[in-house]
C-alpha cells in the first residue's frame, strides 16, 4: 500500500516535472517568436523611417532649389531694375551737362557783348569828349572870326538881332495860319479816336498765352519706365511718330512734351494720355493711337474753325479757309492767341464799320481772316499777309477782302475804308492793354533804348520811359531849350525811335519844360 502511494507519488512528480519542463520548452519558444516578431517589427520600423528620411531629405533638397532659383530670379530682376534707373540717371545727367553747357556758352557769349559794349561805351565816351572839346574849339574861334569879320559893336548886333526876330515872327504868324488849316483834322482825329475807343469799349474777350512745352501727368513714378520701354523703343517710337521731343526728368509723376508746332504738342499730349490710360504701351500701339488722334484733330480743327465763324456771325466761307482757322487756336504772335485775336479784330471791325455806315459783314469777314496766312507761313515763303490774299484768292473770296487782307501790314498801300478798317482793328487788338505778352530782356531792353535814345540829344535833363514802354517823358534844361524847340526836340526823338527800335502799336514822346521864378520877401 505505501509502496502503490510512493509510485504514484513519484510518478506524479515526474508528471510535474515533465510538465513544468514542456510547459518551459513551451514558454521559451513562444517568447522566441515574440522576440523575432519584435526584431521583424523592429526593422520594418527602421524601414520606415529610413524612407521617411530620404524623403525628407529630397523634399529638403527641392525646397531649397526652388528658394535657390527665386532668389535667383528676385536678383536678376533687382539688377535689371538697378540697371534702368542708371540709365534714367545717365540721361538725366546728360540732358542736364547738355542744359549747363549751353546756359555756360550763352552766358560766356553774354559777357563777352558786355565787355564789348563796354569797350564800346569807353570809346564813344572818350570820341564824344574829344568832339566836345574840338567844338568848344571851333564856336570859339568863329565867334572870333566873326567878331572881326563883322566889325560890329554889340548895340549893332542887338538891332540885327531884332531884326532877325521881327522875321521870324513873321515866320510865326505863317504856322498859326497851317495851324488853323489843321484844326480841320484834328477834329477828324478826334472823331476817330472816339470811334476806336467806342469799339474798344463795346469789345471784351478773355486772353489766353499758349507756350511752347506741355505737361503731362502721370499716375505714378513706374508709368515713367514704361513710356521709355525697354532699351527706350517706346520713347524713341512716340517721338518719331509725332514729332515732339519727350523730357523725362526728376520732376515728380510728370514727363513733358516739348515742341514748337502746337498741334503736334497737341496730338502728342492727347496721344500720350490715351496710352496713360489704355496701359498698352509698345511701338504697334503708339503709331496706332497717334493716328487715331491725328485724324480726330483734323476733325476737331474743322470744328473749332466753323465755331469761330459762327461766333462772328460769317457764313459761306469755304471748308478750307474754315479748316486754317482751326489751326490758328494753335498758333500764337507775342504770346497772343492769333485765333482769338482774329475774332476780336472781327468783332472791332465790324462795330467801326457800323459807326461809319459801311458793310458790317463784309468788314467782319476781312477782319476773321486778316491773319489767316499765319496757319501756313511757317510752310510758305513770304509774308503772311500775302500768303492769306493768295489763299484767300484760291477759296473765292471777294476782292475787297483779298485786297485788305494784303494791305493789312502795308505789303500793299490801302485803297479802301475797308482796308483801313481792318489796319485799325489789328493795331487796337494787339496795342491794348494785356494782349500781348513779351520776354522780360525784351521789355527791359525797349525801355532801356527808349531813354538811351532821348538821353542822346543835347539840353535833356532827365528820361523817363513809363506806361510799359509806349510813353517817354523828357525833362529838359529851360535855358537851353525854348518852346519851339521842345516841339522840334520831341518830332526829332520820334523820327530817331521810328528808325531805331521796333515795336507794336505807337509810343509818345512828350517833352517837359519849366521855369521856375523864385525869389524871398524879408
Amino acid at each position: 500500500m505505501s509502496l502503490t502511494i510512493i509510485i504514484k507519488a513519484v510518478v506524479l512528480l515526474l508528471t510535474i516535472i515533465i510538465s513544468f519542463l514542456v510547459g518551459s520548452i513551451l514558454k521559451k519558444r513562444e517568447i522566441t517568436r515574440r522576440i523575432g516578431d519584435i526584431e521583424s517589427h523592429i526593422k520594418k520600423l527602421l524601414s520606415d523611417a529610413e524612407r521617411e528620411v530620404a524623403n525628407e531629405k529630397k523634399e529638403a533638397y527641392l525646397q531649397g532649389q526652388n528658394l535657390i532659383f527665386k532668389m535667383k530670379n528676385d536678383s536678376e530682376k533687382e539688377i535689371n531694375e538697378r540697371r534702368l534707373e542708371i540709365k534714367r540717371e545717365e540721361d538725366r545727367l546728360n540732358q542736364k551737362e547738355e542744359y549747363f553747357e549751353k546756359r555756360s556758352e550763352a552766358l560766356a557769349h553774354r559777357e563777352a557783348e558786355t565787355a564789348k559794349a563796354e569797350l564800346e561805351l569807353v570809346k564813344r565816351d572818350k570820341d564824344s569828349q574829344d568832339k566836345a572839346t574840338e567844338i568848344n574849339k571851333l564856336v570859339n574861334e568863329q565867334k572870333a572870326e566873326l567878331e572881326r569879320v563883322a566889325q560890329m559893336t554889340t548895340s549893332e548886333a542887338r538891332e540885327v538881332l531884332l531884326k532877325n526876330m521881327e522875321e521870324s515872327a513873321r515866320h510865326e504868324a505863317g504856322r498859326l495860319i497851317r495851324k488853323i488849316e489843321a484844326e480841320a483834322k484834328e477834329v477828324s482825329d478826334q472823331k476817330s479816336k472816339e470811334i476806336l475807343a467806342l469799339a474798344v469799349k463795346r469789345y471784351a474777350s478773355d486772353y489766353v498765352a499758349e507756350h511752347t512745352i506741355s505737361v503731362v501727368n502721370l499716375p505714378n513714378e513706374e508709368m515713367k519706365g514704361r513710356i521709355i520701354g525697354r532699351e527706350g523703343r517706346n520713347i524713341r517710337a512716340i517721338e518719331a511718330t509725332t514729332g515732339v521731343d519727350l523730357i523725362i526728368d526728376d520732376t515728380p509723376e510728370a514727363v513733358i512734351l516739348s515742341s514748337f508746332s502746337p498741334i503736334r504738342r497737341e496730338i502728342a499730349r492727347q496721344s500720350l494720355e490715351r496710352l496713360i490710360l489704355d496701359g498698352r504701351i509698345h511701338p504697334a500701339r503708339i503709331e496706332e493711337v497717334v493716328a487715331k488722334v491725328s485724324d480726330e484733330m483734323e476733325l476737331s480743327l474743322k470744328e473749332i474753325g466753323k465755331e469761330a465763324a459762327f461766333d462772328v456771325g460769317v457764313h459761306g466761307i469755304h471748308h478750307e479757309l474754315v479748316k486754317l482757322l482751326g489751326k490758328l487756336k494753335y498758333r500764337t504772335s507775342f504770346a497772343q492767341n492769333v485765333l482769338q485775336h482774329s475774332m476780336e479784330v472781327a468783332f472791332l471791325c465790324g462795330i467801326m464799320a457800323a459807326e461809319l455806315g459801311q458793310n458790317i459783314k463784309q468788314a467782319k469777314r476781312a477782319g476773321l481772316l486778316h491773319d489767316i496766312g499765319k496757319a501756313v507761313d511757317h510752310e510758305v515763303e513770304g509774308p503772311h499777309g500775302l500768303i492769306g490774299a493768295e489763299l484767300a484768292k484760291r477759296y473765292g473770296e471777294s476782292p475787297a477782302v483779298i485786297h485788305s487782307i494784303m494791305a493789312h501790314h502795308e505789303d500793299t498801300p490801302p485803297e479802301s475804308i475797308l482796308d483801313v478798317l481792318v489796319q485799325a482793328a489789328d493795331s487796337l487788338s494787339g496795342a491794348r492793354p494785356g494782349a500781348r505778352r513779351e520776354m522780360l530782356e525784351t521789355y527791359v531792353k525797349r525801355l532801356e533804348d527808349l531813354e538811351r535814345i532821348a538821353n542822346s540829344f543835347n539840353g535833356i535833363s532827365k528820361t523817363f520811359a513809363i506806361q510799359a514802354g509806349r510813353e517817354i517823358r523828357i525833362m529838359v534844361n529851360c535855358e537851353q531849350i525854348s518852346d519851339d524847340s521842345a516841339v522840334i526836340l520831341a518830332n526829332d526823338i520820334c523820327r530817331q525811335v521810328e528808325k531805331e527800335m521796333t515795336y507794336p502799336g505807337q509810343i509818345k514822346v512828350t517833352v517837359i519844360r519849366e521855369t521856375r521864378a523864385v525869389s524871398y520877401a524879408k
